[in-house]
């Protein structure tokens, strides 16, 4: 099948590329490269580099004309998207629909969109969150992620294109981006291999709801063989909190491990906490890697990183 990945050589996109090249597929990605690394891309996809915003995005649909598009190319950072809203918009919104409407136009007629689940609710009552819980994201990250669901929702009921908006909690693994605000795992890893105090926002007793690399990708794999259309949380349905997270980094990095606290962030929510039960029926998911397995996993993979000094 002729597949093309958005964010192809981030976190996620590059480690769902591999597993589509593995499972024979033919593989295209599209990344502009501003968070993605050239050292995660997998030589037997054919890599375009450029932005989402780009004119020339139709005339690589035309070319690729691929069958299924995974869109997982976003700007990611909460706090970049508060102090400028506008700039957040443009990529996450206009980017998304110039990649749905040339998908459209080379006769593309399934997409696989990378939303969010962290924020979407913002400071839901109920926990674990369902998916009929109203969205409310406090963000204009979260804001423009609810955007693009409802655009292809549109584009569901009047155009033949099925969708899966997959709302991923907090994902974790091996080659996440230890330098950027989010993904607390990788950042904690780095800081406390280099000997070097882990820093928490807050009292370190907010929770979010970590799911590991496999586990996602095992969740965009199911979706992608089913022509089932919604919006899907994929996490684990446990909080945990980043005090919790410390310990366990501390635990697996085997060296003398400090924390230290600062004020809380304007914005950051205290609990998130994902319901799994929708895309369990819906096809047969739930998240299998414990905690404590992936953040030795992934702690192991940023040692080896450093041994080989490319932290």
């Amino acid at each position: 099948m002729r597949i093309l990945v958005t964010g192809g050589a981030g976190f996620i996109g590059s480690h769902l590329v591999d597993k589509l090249i593995e499972r024979q597929h033919e593989v295209s990605i599209l990344d502009n490269l501003s968070t993605g690394r050239k050292e995660n891309l997998n030589p037997r996809a054919k890599f375009y580099q450029g932005d989402i915003r780009d004119k020339q995005v139709e005339n690589l649909m035309k070319e690729q004309k691929p069958e299924i598009l995974f869109h997982l190319a976003a700007q990611i950072n909460v706090r970049k998207s508060t102090e400028d809203p506008i700039f957040d918009n443009n990529v996450n919104v206009n980017g998304s629909l110039n990649l749905v409407s040339s998908f459209l136009k080379a006769g593309g007629r399934r997409i696989i969109f990378a939303s969010t689940g962290g924020v979407m609710y913002g400071e839901p009552e109920i926990l674990p969150t369902p998916e009929t819980v109203e969205p409310f994201p406090l963000c204009p990250y979260g804001i423009a992620k609810l955007s693009v669901e409802k655009y292809l929702n549109y584009y569901h009921r009047y155009f033949p294109l099925s969708f899966c908006a997959l709302r991923f909690g907090n994902v974790y693994g091996p080659r996440q981006n230890a330098f950027s605000e989010a993904g607390v795992v990788a950042i904690f890893s780095v800081r406390l291999l280099r000997g070097q105090p882990a820093m928490i926002y807050g009292d370190g007793q907010q929770t979010r709801d970590f799911v590991f690399i496999e586990d996602v990708i095992q969740a965009c794999l199911l979706v992608m063989e089913k022509n089932v259309s919604g919006f899907f949380n994929v996490g684990t349905g446990r909080e945990t909190s980043v005090n919790e997270i410390f310990q366990q980094v501390a635990r697996w990095v085997g060296r003398p491990a400090i924390r230290e606290y600062a004020p809380a962030r304007e914005g950051d929510i205290r609990r998130s906490c994902l319901s799994v039960e929708k895309i369990r029926q819906a096809f047969g998911w739930q998240a299998r890697v414990p905690l404590e397995e992936g953040i030795k996993q992934t702690v192991a993979w940023f040692q080896r990183e450093e041994k080989a000094g490319r932290l």
